[in-house]
Protein backbone atom coordinates (compact mmCIF):
# COMPACT_ATOMS: atom_id res chain seq x y z
CA UNK A 1 0.00 0.00 0.00
CA UNK A 2 1.43 3.56 -0.61
CA UNK A 3 1.78 5.41 3.00
CA UNK A 4 1.96 9.16 3.66
CA UNK A 5 5.33 9.47 2.91
CA UNK A 6 4.48 9.15 -0.67
CA UNK A 7 1.41 11.36 -0.82
CA UNK A 8 3.69 14.26 0.94
CA UNK A 9 6.63 13.79 -1.64
CA UNK A 10 4.14 14.67 -4.27
CA UNK A 11 2.72 17.27 -2.50
CA UNK A 12 -0.34 18.40 -0.04
CA UNK A 13 -0.52 22.39 -0.27
CA UNK A 14 -4.04 23.29 -0.82
CA UNK A 15 -5.41 19.75 -1.64
CA UNK A 16 -7.87 18.68 0.67
CA UNK A 17 -6.97 15.76 2.36
CA UNK A 18 -9.44 12.98 4.10
CA UNK A 19 -8.30 11.40 7.46
CA UNK A 20 -10.02 8.65 8.68
CA UNK A 21 -9.22 8.86 12.29
CA UNK A 22 -9.92 6.51 15.27
CA UNK A 23 -11.35 9.04 17.75
CA UNK A 24 -13.77 6.70 19.41
CA UNK A 25 -12.46 7.86 23.27
CA UNK A 26 -13.96 7.15 26.60
CA UNK A 27 -16.20 9.70 27.57
CA UNK A 28 -17.56 10.66 31.43
CA UNK A 29 -19.85 13.24 29.47
CA UNK A 30 -18.23 15.49 27.56
CA UNK A 31 -15.01 14.64 29.58
CA UNK A 32 -12.46 12.20 27.45
CA UNK A 33 -10.96 10.22 30.23
CA UNK A 34 -8.23 8.43 27.56
CA UNK A 35 -7.37 10.09 24.82
CA UNK A 36 -4.56 7.55 23.04
CA UNK A 37 -6.76 7.05 19.88
CA UNK A 38 -6.17 10.97 19.35
CA UNK A 39 -2.53 11.44 20.37
CA UNK A 40 -1.80 8.33 18.26
CA UNK A 41 -3.33 9.80 14.90
CA UNK A 42 -1.99 13.49 15.41
CA UNK A 43 1.58 12.40 13.92
CA UNK A 44 -0.39 12.24 10.07
CA UNK A 45 -2.91 14.95 11.06
CA UNK A 46 0.31 17.45 11.67
CA UNK A 47 2.67 16.49 8.79
CA UNK A 48 -0.42 16.98 6.32
CA UNK A 49 -1.39 20.35 8.20
CA UNK A 50 2.76 21.30 8.45
CA UNK A 51 2.68 20.58 4.56
CA UNK A 52 -0.31 22.79 3.66
CA UNK A 53 -3.41 20.31 3.30
CA UNK A 54 -6.44 20.84 4.43
CA UNK A 55 -7.20 18.51 6.86
CA UNK A 56 -10.40 16.94 7.52
CA UNK A 57 -10.07 14.65 10.24
CA UNK A 58 -13.19 12.21 10.19
CA UNK A 59 -14.23 9.20 12.84
CA UNK A 60 -16.87 7.28 14.62
CA UNK A 61 -17.54 7.09 18.20
CA UNK A 62 -19.95 4.51 20.27
CA UNK A 63 -22.63 3.19 18.38
CA UNK A 64 -25.48 5.29 17.57
CA UNK A 65 -28.00 4.10 15.64
CA UNK A 66 -27.47 5.80 12.19
CA UNK A 67 -28.87 9.37 13.40
CA UNK A 68 -27.81 12.19 15.63
CA UNK A 69 -26.71 11.76 19.56
CA UNK A 70 -25.29 14.36 21.35
CA UNK A 71 -23.94 11.49 23.87
CA UNK A 72 -21.49 10.63 20.67
CA UNK A 73 -20.28 13.91 19.33
CA UNK A 74 -17.41 14.17 18.40
CA UNK A 75 -16.82 17.74 19.24
CA UNK A 76 -14.93 16.79 22.54
CA UNK A 77 -12.05 14.97 20.65
CA UNK A 78 -12.11 17.71 18.14
CA UNK A 79 -11.67 20.38 21.11
CA UNK A 80 -8.67 17.90 22.27
CA UNK A 81 -7.01 17.46 19.25
CA UNK A 82 -6.53 21.62 18.93
CA UNK A 83 -5.02 21.39 22.34
CA UNK A 84 -2.59 18.86 21.37
CA UNK A 85 -1.71 20.75 18.46
CA UNK A 86 -2.12 24.12 19.53
CA UNK A 87 -4.18 25.25 17.12
CA UNK A 88 -7.78 26.27 15.79
CA UNK A 89 -9.24 23.44 14.91
CA UNK A 90 -13.01 23.62 13.23
CA UNK A 91 -15.54 21.40 13.71
CA UNK A 92 -18.89 20.36 11.84
CA UNK A 93 -22.27 19.39 12.84
CA UNK A 94 -22.92 17.15 11.01
CA UNK A 95 -21.09 14.62 8.54
CA UNK A 96 -21.97 15.58 4.89
CA UNK A 97 -24.44 18.35 5.22
CA UNK A 98 -24.13 21.90 5.48
CA UNK A 99 -21.80 22.43 8.06
CA UNK A 100 -19.61 19.60 6.88
CA UNK A 101 -19.73 21.50 3.33
CA UNK A 102 -19.36 25.18 4.63
CA UNK A 103 -16.69 24.19 7.19
CA UNK A 104 -14.06 22.46 4.83
CA UNK A 105 -14.97 25.02 2.11
CA UNK A 106 -13.87 27.53 4.55
CA UNK A 107 -10.34 26.03 5.35
CA UNK A 108 -7.36 27.50 4.89
CA UNK A 109 -4.09 26.22 3.48
CA UNK A 110 -2.51 24.16 7.07
CA UNK A 111 -5.48 23.57 8.62
CA UNK A 112 -7.86 21.00 10.42
CA UNK A 113 -11.69 20.43 10.67
CA UNK A 114 -13.10 17.76 11.81
CA UNK A 115 -16.70 16.77 10.73
CA UNK A 116 -19.33 15.16 13.02
CA UNK A 117 -19.37 11.59 14.17
CA UNK A 118 -19.58 9.14 10.75
CA UNK A 119 -21.96 6.43 12.55
CA UNK A 120 -24.78 9.55 12.63
CA UNK A 121 -25.23 8.65 8.88
CA UNK A 122 -26.86 5.35 8.52
CA UNK A 123 -24.95 5.08 5.52
CA UNK A 124 -21.70 4.56 7.74
CA UNK A 125 -22.35 1.01 8.96
CA UNK A 126 -25.15 0.05 5.98
CA UNK A 127 -24.57 -3.56 5.29
CA UNK A 128 -26.27 -2.12 1.61
CA UNK A 129 -23.65 -1.78 -0.93
CA UNK A 130 -25.97 1.13 -2.42
CA UNK A 131 -26.59 2.96 0.42
CA UNK A 132 -23.30 2.97 2.04
CA UNK A 133 -21.61 3.91 -1.74
CA UNK A 134 -23.92 6.72 -1.75
CA UNK A 135 -22.54 8.12 1.70
CA UNK A 136 -19.08 7.16 0.54
CA UNK A 137 -19.77 9.40 -2.76
CA UNK A 138 -21.05 12.31 -0.12
CA UNK A 139 -17.56 11.79 1.91
CA UNK A 140 -15.73 11.90 -1.04
CA UNK A 141 -17.20 14.96 -2.64
CA UNK A 142 -15.54 16.82 0.71
CA UNK A 143 -12.01 15.80 -0.02
CA UNK A 144 -9.15 14.86 -2.83
CA UNK A 145 -7.07 12.71 -1.15
CA UNK A 146 -7.85 10.08 1.37
CA UNK A 147 -5.50 8.98 4.08
CA UNK A 148 -6.42 6.01 5.79
CA UNK A 149 -4.94 6.38 9.47
CA UNK A 150 -8.12 4.34 11.92
CA UNK A 151 -6.41 1.39 12.89
CA UNK A 152 -9.35 0.55 15.31
CA UNK A 153 -11.48 -0.26 12.18
CA UNK A 154 -10.04 -1.33 9.60
CA UNK A 155 -11.91 -4.68 10.49
CA UNK A 156 -15.06 -2.87 9.70
CA UNK A 157 -16.83 -2.99 5.74
CA UNK A 158 -18.17 0.28 6.81
CA UNK A 159 -18.29 3.55 3.67
CA UNK A 160 -15.69 5.37 5.60
CA UNK A 161 -13.02 2.85 5.79
CA UNK A 162 -13.92 0.41 2.78
CA UNK A 163 -15.81 1.99 -0.15
CA UNK A 164 -14.53 5.71 0.61
CA UNK A 165 -10.71 4.77 -0.41
CA UNK A 166 -12.20 3.34 -4.13
CA UNK A 167 -12.75 6.90 -4.60
CA UNK A 168 -10.26 8.86 -4.04
CA UNK A 169 -6.29 8.65 -4.37
CA UNK A 170 -5.64 6.68 -1.27
CA UNK A 171 -2.55 6.19 1.72
CA UNK A 172 -2.35 5.10 4.42
CA UNK A 173 -0.86 7.34 7.27
CA UNK A 174 1.60 6.88 9.81
CA UNK A 175 -0.43 5.11 12.37
CA UNK A 176 -1.63 1.91 10.06
CA UNK A 177 1.84 1.78 8.35
CA UNK A 178 3.26 1.49 11.76
CA UNK A 179 0.33 -1.72 13.10
CA UNK A 180 0.87 -3.14 9.93
CA UNK A 181 4.28 -3.32 10.03
CA UNK A 182 4.62 -4.82 13.87
CA UNK A 183 1.78 -7.40 13.37
CA UNK A 184 3.96 -8.72 10.90
CA UNK A 185 6.72 -9.16 13.18
CA UNK A 186 4.02 -11.24 15.15
CA UNK A 187 2.92 -13.24 11.85
CA UNK A 188 5.59 -13.37 9.35
CA UNK A 189 9.04 -12.48 10.87
CA UNK A 190 8.80 -14.03 14.70
CA UNK A 191 11.61 -14.21 17.26
CA UNK A 192 11.48 -17.07 19.46
CA UNK A 193 10.44 -18.40 21.75
CA UNK A 194 7.01 -16.42 21.31
CA UNK A 195 4.66 -15.70 23.83
CA UNK A 196 0.77 -14.80 24.23
CA UNK A 197 -1.09 -13.41 26.95
CA UNK A 198 -4.62 -13.77 26.38
CA UNK A 199 -7.17 -11.99 28.95
CA UNK A 200 -10.51 -10.47 29.10
CA UNK A 201 -13.95 -11.24 29.77
CA UNK A 202 -15.40 -14.23 27.10
CA UNK A 203 -13.67 -16.66 25.49
CA UNK A 204 -15.68 -16.85 22.52
CA UNK A 205 -13.80 -13.40 21.28
CA UNK A 206 -10.30 -15.13 21.42
CA UNK A 207 -11.38 -18.35 20.03
CA UNK A 208 -9.95 -17.68 16.34
CA UNK A 209 -6.93 -16.32 17.97
CA UNK A 210 -6.15 -18.97 19.64
CA UNK A 211 -7.03 -20.99 17.26
CA UNK A 212 -4.37 -19.47 14.65
CA UNK A 213 -1.63 -18.29 17.14
CA UNK A 214 -1.52 -22.43 18.31
CA UNK A 215 0.17 -22.84 14.89
CA UNK A 216 2.86 -19.92 15.39
CA UNK A 217 3.37 -19.64 19.63
CA UNK A 218 5.42 -21.36 21.63
CA UNK A 219 3.43 -21.02 24.87
CA UNK A 220 -0.21 -19.44 25.68
CA UNK A 221 -0.91 -17.80 29.01
CA UNK A 222 -4.81 -17.35 29.62
CA UNK A 223 -6.21 -15.08 32.43
CA UNK A 224 -9.67 -12.63 32.49
CA UNK A 225 -12.82 -14.21 32.92
CA UNK A 226 -11.97 -16.58 30.60
CA UNK A 227 -9.58 -18.17 32.21
CA UNK A 228 -13.07 -20.02 33.84
CA UNK A 229 -14.09 -21.68 30.79
CA UNK A 230 -10.18 -23.05 30.77
CA UNK A 231 -10.26 -24.41 34.08
CA UNK A 232 -14.34 -25.77 34.18
CA UNK A 233 -13.04 -27.71 31.24
CA UNK A 234 -10.09 -29.17 33.47
CA UNK A 235 -13.16 -30.58 35.52
CA UNK A 236 -12.71 -27.81 38.48
CA UNK A 237 -15.30 -25.76 40.16
CA UNK A 238 -15.39 -22.38 38.97
CA UNK A 239 -18.32 -20.90 41.43
CA UNK A 240 -20.15 -17.73 40.16
CA UNK A 241 -17.25 -17.34 37.86
CA UNK A 242 -17.92 -15.88 34.66
CA UNK A 243 -17.90 -18.92 32.23
CA UNK A 244 -19.28 -19.77 28.60
CA UNK A 245 -19.83 -23.68 29.21
CA UNK A 246 -21.09 -23.57 25.66
CA UNK A 247 -17.27 -23.05 24.69
CA UNK A 248 -16.05 -25.67 26.43
CA UNK A 249 -15.98 -28.52 23.78
CA UNK A 250 -13.72 -25.59 22.09
CA UNK A 251 -11.08 -24.98 24.80
CA UNK A 252 -10.60 -29.05 25.08
CA UNK A 253 -10.12 -29.51 21.85
CA UNK A 254 -7.24 -26.04 21.94
CA UNK A 255 -5.98 -27.94 25.09
CA UNK A 256 -5.33 -31.29 23.16
CA UNK A 257 -3.78 -29.67 20.48
CA UNK A 258 -1.51 -27.64 22.13
CA UNK A 259 -0.14 -30.28 24.06
CA UNK A 260 -0.08 -32.37 20.32
CA UNK A 261 2.06 -29.35 18.67
CA UNK A 262 4.35 -28.89 22.00
CA UNK A 263 2.78 -25.56 22.78
CA UNK A 264 2.42 -24.65 26.24
CA UNK A 265 -0.59 -23.68 27.76
CA UNK A 266 -0.50 -21.62 30.91
CA UNK A 267 -3.34 -21.17 33.02
CA UNK A 268 -4.23 -19.53 36.80
CA UNK A 269 -2.73 -21.54 39.63
CA UNK A 270 -4.29 -19.04 42.12
CA UNK A 271 -7.02 -16.47 41.94
CA UNK A 272 -8.82 -13.76 43.70
CA UNK A 273 -12.50 -14.53 45.15
CA UNK A 274 -15.20 -12.79 46.48
CA UNK A 275 -18.89 -13.13 46.51
CA UNK A 276 -19.71 -9.90 45.81
CA UNK A 277 -18.39 -8.08 42.28
CA UNK A 278 -16.52 -5.07 43.14
CA UNK A 279 -18.02 -1.49 43.24
CA UNK A 280 -16.23 0.54 40.04
CA UNK A 281 -17.40 3.86 40.97
CA UNK A 282 -16.21 4.16 44.88
CA UNK A 283 -13.77 1.68 44.53
CA UNK A 284 -15.00 0.62 48.15
CA UNK A 285 -12.69 -2.47 49.49
CA UNK A 286 -13.49 -5.52 48.06
CA UNK A 287 -11.44 -7.55 50.71
CA UNK A 288 -11.35 -10.70 47.94
CA UNK A 289 -9.64 -13.89 49.35
CA UNK A 290 -6.61 -16.12 47.30
CA UNK A 291 -7.60 -19.59 46.64
CA UNK A 292 -6.41 -22.27 44.57
CA UNK A 293 -7.18 -22.55 40.98
CA UNK A 294 -9.39 -25.87 41.64
CA UNK A 295 -10.35 -24.71 44.73
CA UNK A 296 -12.91 -22.02 44.27
CA UNK A 297 -15.98 -21.78 46.60
CA UNK A 298 -19.49 -22.30 44.96
CA UNK A 299 -20.72 -19.05 45.94
CA UNK A 300 -17.61 -16.93 44.90
CA UNK A 301 -16.26 -15.23 41.75
CA UNK A 302 -12.89 -15.23 40.47
CA UNK A 303 -11.70 -11.71 39.89
CA UNK A 304 -7.81 -11.91 39.28
CA UNK A 305 -4.89 -14.06 39.14
CA UNK A 306 -3.58 -15.05 42.26
CA UNK A 307 0.08 -14.29 43.30
CA UNK A 308 1.50 -17.33 42.56
CA UNK A 309 -0.01 -17.27 39.21
CA UNK A 310 1.58 -13.58 38.55
CA UNK A 311 5.05 -15.23 39.64
CA UNK A 312 4.31 -17.97 37.33
CA UNK A 313 3.71 -15.65 34.51
CA UNK A 314 6.12 -13.55 34.84
CA UNK A 315 8.59 -16.37 34.51
CA UNK A 316 6.96 -17.83 31.76
CA UNK A 317 7.73 -14.08 29.93
CA UNK A 318 10.96 -13.81 31.35
CA UNK A 319 13.03 -15.30 28.58
CA UNK A 320 10.76 -14.87 25.80
CA UNK A 321 12.07 -12.67 22.31
CA UNK A 322 8.34 -11.96 21.18
CA UNK A 323 5.10 -11.14 23.20
CA UNK A 324 1.89 -10.51 22.45
CA UNK A 325 -0.56 -9.29 25.42
CA UNK A 326 -4.05 -8.87 24.51
CA UNK A 327 -6.93 -8.66 27.26
CA UNK A 328 -6.47 -7.62 31.16
CA UNK A 329 -6.00 -10.44 33.97
CA UNK A 330 -8.75 -9.05 36.24
CA UNK A 331 -11.50 -6.10 37.10
CA UNK A 332 -8.24 -4.24 36.94
CA UNK A 333 -10.30 -1.02 37.55
CA UNK A 334 -10.45 -1.50 41.10
CA UNK A 335 -7.38 -1.97 42.67
CA UNK A 336 -7.96 -4.72 44.98
CA UNK A 337 -8.32 -6.83 41.45
CA UNK A 338 -5.60 -4.60 39.76
CA UNK A 339 -2.29 -6.38 40.67
CA UNK A 340 -2.47 -9.24 37.84
CA UNK A 341 -2.47 -6.69 35.43
CA UNK A 342 -0.43 -4.97 36.74
CA UNK A 343 2.49 -7.80 36.89
CA UNK A 344 1.49 -8.59 33.56
CA UNK A 345 2.40 -5.47 32.13
CA UNK A 346 5.98 -5.20 35.03
CA UNK A 347 6.80 -8.42 33.23
CA UNK A 348 6.62 -7.52 29.44
CA UNK A 349 8.65 -3.91 30.91
CA UNK A 350 11.38 -6.55 32.50
CA UNK A 351 11.78 -8.76 29.71
CA UNK A 352 13.84 -8.05 26.88
CA UNK A 353 11.19 -9.19 24.30
CA UNK A 354 9.69 -7.26 21.53
CA UNK A 355 6.45 -6.64 22.82
CA UNK A 356 2.89 -5.54 21.80
CA UNK A 357 0.04 -4.79 23.44
CA UNK A 358 -2.92 -5.24 22.11
CA UNK A 359 -5.98 -2.79 22.22
CA UNK A 360 -8.81 -1.91 23.89
CA UNK A 361 -8.65 -2.84 27.61
CA UNK A 362 -5.06 -3.78 28.13
CA UNK A 363 -3.79 -0.82 26.21
CA UNK A 364 -6.10 1.69 28.39
CA UNK A 365 -5.17 -0.70 31.60
CA UNK A 366 -1.18 0.47 31.09
CA UNK A 367 -2.22 4.24 31.02
CA UNK A 368 -5.08 3.78 33.98
CA UNK A 369 -2.19 1.72 35.85
CA UNK A 370 0.30 4.23 35.43
CA UNK A 371 2.86 2.69 33.14
CA UNK A 372 4.94 5.02 30.34
CA UNK A 373 4.19 3.36 27.22
CA UNK A 374 6.74 4.59 25.46
CA UNK A 375 8.55 1.23 27.64
CA UNK A 376 6.56 -1.26 25.36
CA UNK A 377 7.37 -1.89 22.03
CA UNK A 378 4.47 -1.19 20.65
CA UNK A 379 0.80 -0.52 22.23
CA UNK A 380 -1.91 -1.46 19.42
CA UNK A 381 -4.88 1.02 19.37
CA UNK A 382 -7.10 -1.86 17.47
CA UNK A 383 -7.95 -4.68 19.82
CA UNK A 384 -10.50 -6.16 17.34
CA UNK A 385 -8.92 -4.92 14.63
CA UNK A 386 -4.98 -6.53 15.95
CA UNK A 387 -6.96 -9.93 16.86
CA UNK A 388 -8.55 -10.57 13.43
CA UNK A 389 -5.03 -9.90 11.93
CA UNK A 390 -3.28 -12.21 13.82
CA UNK A 391 -6.87 -15.22 13.30
CA UNK A 392 -5.01 -14.40 9.33
CA UNK A 393 -8.72 -12.64 8.47
CA UNK A 394 -8.74 -10.34 5.74
CA UNK A 395 -9.83 -6.80 6.82
CA UNK A 396 -11.56 -4.74 4.69
CA UNK A 397 -9.70 -1.38 5.37
CA UNK A 398 -6.46 -3.00 4.54
CA UNK A 399 -7.55 -4.59 1.43
CA UNK A 400 -9.06 -1.04 0.00
CA UNK A 401 -6.10 1.00 1.04
CA UNK A 402 -3.61 -1.98 -0.63
CA UNK A 403 -5.92 -2.29 -3.43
Amino acid sequence: MKTIDELLADGVAGKRVFVRADLNVPLDGTTITDDGRIRAVLPTVKALADAGARVVVASHLGRPKGAPDPAFSLAPAAARIGELLGADVRFATDTVGDSAKATVADLADGQVAVIENLRFNAGETSKDDAERGAFADQLAALADVYVGDGFGAVHRKHASVFDLPGKLPHYAGYLIATEVGVLKKLTDDVKRPYAVVLGGAKVSDKLGVIDHLLEKADRILIGGGMAYTFLKAQGHEVGISLLQEDQIPAVLGYLKRAEEKGVEFVLPVDVLVSTDFPDLKTKAPANPTTVAADAIPADQEGLDIGPETRKLYASKLADAATVFWNGPMGVFEHPDYAEGTKAVAQALLDSSAFTVVGGGDSAAAVRILGFDENAFGHISTGGGASLEYLEGKTLPGLAALEN
